[in-house]
């Protein structure tokens, strides 16, 4: 969604079933992570118990932030653009790659803000665009 005016360009949200990236990763394996995940945010994931609730919710961040950036996932973002990690105080932190960074300076940007939940069945993420 874009938005005119003050700080914010654009905000996204999404919701993503847990089970849905499960399955993904049981029925495709390595290749699904490798497509959808950066190697930084499967580390950080796989590391815990149950990974697939934070998969999950990384997952709801890149769709929530192809909403804030307007374009969706495609050409000028990719899913592996956007990858959420551990910020100060264990905040999420995104790191955008080349083409992210390239889209966020072409809409006037200067940073992407997310914020993550989840349970065990569900998890969203909200995302920011702002000037």
């Amino acid at each position: 969604m874009k938005l005119e005016g003050g700080n914010v360009l654009g905000v996204g949200v999404d919701l993503t079933e847990v089970a849905r990236i499960r399955s993904a990763h049981a029925k495709h394996g390595q290749a699904f992570l490798d497509k959808v995940f950066t190697p930084a945010e499967q580390a950080l994931c796989l590391a815990k118990a149950d990974p697939y609730p934070s998969l999950a919710a990384r997952f709801a961040a890149k769709e929530a932030a192809s909403k804030a950036f307007g374009t969706g996932l495609g050409a000028d973002l990719l899913l592996t653009s956007v990858a959420v990690l551990h910020g100060e105080l264990d905040a999420p932190r995104v790191e955008l790659d080349d083409k992210g960074r390239a889209l966020l300076a072409r809409l006037g940007g200067t940073r992407l803000l997310v914020s993550l939940t989840h349970t065990d069945d569900l998890a969203q993420a909200f995302a920011v665009l702002v000037r």
